[in-house]
């Protein structure tokens, strides 16, 4: 009887283990592969590194994860169908969605204030800060800019110009791809000044490149500098898909903006060789300047500012259309949700 008794509580306990095997085989399947393209990896997508990091997307079945394309690759890897989102500017995708059946759409904000600074090496000083005084310290120096299309780049060449500057005459523009290589090209000697963000300012400040900032673009006020996009046939295929994605977001969002504490921990962890001292110093910078956004939300105004610059640089000229462009139905949802 006791053998029998045995046997049955062995098969009772196999089959309790094949069937949580196959419960957990079921969730596994359920969970959907995201993965969100980024053109630097940079202290400011914190709130998208949170997210991730607090597992806040898989508690909406979702597995996300990021890769950083440079040169531009980040909006192509959208369009390519190898990255299902992007995180960049909506100027980038407004350029990349010229004469496009499948535009590329935003749904969340993430940095509402335009995350670039201009630093210059240290035997330089700038006095004032009037466009006289700018225009005449940025005078005929070699200038880091980044890509040429890129956000960092266009902002360095408005400044420029609303100082009277032009940016093909009157300094040295050099266009790396790759958003990192401004240190190196400050260090080195081979440029004066660089636009950047964080942890390139800190890494630059460290390795004696340059000092803090003489100019930082959030001056500019609300900004869309980078939001989270992706393409219209995913909105309309997989409209679920995307709203569990923005609810993620905002819980990121939320956490960046009223948890310092927290947040510095996924930071930690983000940048584990970047000297704690540095990291707290660009967080500092970041609450300082608003970096982030509060809601999610992406204004008209936070548009048209970063357009207006693809205008007046010259880089696009065609127009775009808000309700193409951004669509906060996500956002407002999940708003509404948490009411």
């Amino acid at each position: 009887m006791m053998k029998k008794m045995k046997w049955a509580l062995s098969l009772l306990l196999m089959a309790a283990l094949v069937l949580t095997g196959c419960a957990s085989q079921q969730t596994k399947q359920k969970m959907k592969n995201i993965v969100i393209a980024e053109p630097v990896h940079l202290i400011a997508y914190l709130p998208l590194y949170v997210a991730i990091d607090k597992g806040y997307f898989k508690k909406e079945g979702l597995n996300v994860k990021t890769i950083t394309a440079t040169g531009g690759a980040h909006v192509t890897s959208v369009v390519s169908g190898d990255a299902w989102g992007v995180i960049g500017g909506p100027d980038s995708n407004q350029i990349a969605n010229n004469k496009s059946k499948d535009p590329i759409t935003s749904v969340v904000n993430v940095v509402n204030r335009a995350n670039v600074y201009l630093m210059a090496n240290k035997k330089q000083k700038l006095i004032g800060n009037s466009n006289k005084d700018l225009a005449e310290f940025m005078k005929g120096k070699t200038i880091a800019a980044g890509r040429y299309g890129g956000s960092p780049n266009l902002l360095t060449r408005y400044l420029l110009m609303k100082v009277g500057l032009d940016p093909n005459k009157d300094v040295k523009l050099d266009e790396p791809a790759d958003a990192a290589a401004v240190v190196s090209l400050v260090s080195q000697g081979k440029a004066d000044m660089a636009n950047g963000a964080e942890p390139q300012i800190n890494e630059g400040i460290k390795k004696s490149a340059w000092g803090e900032p003489f100019y930082g673009f959030p001056s500019l006020g609300d900004y869309a500098y980078s939001v989270v996009s992706v393409k219209a046939s995913t909105i309309k295929n997989e409209p679920k898909t995307v709203q569990k994605f923005v609810n993620a977001m905002l819980k990121g969002l939320k956490v960046v903006n009223e948890d310092k504490a927290e947040a510095f921990k996924v930071l930690q962890k983000e940048f584990p060789s970047t000297p704690k001292a540095s990291l707290k110093a660009a967080m500092d910078r970041a609450y300082k300047d608003n970096l982030w956004s509060k809601d999610g939300y992406i204004t008209k105004a936070s548009v048209a500012k970063p357009m207006d610059v693809l205008e007046k640089t010259g880089i696009y000229t065609k127009g775009y259309k808000y309700s193409k462009l951004v669509d906060m139905e996500f956002v407002k949802k999940a708003q509404a949700q948490n009411k």
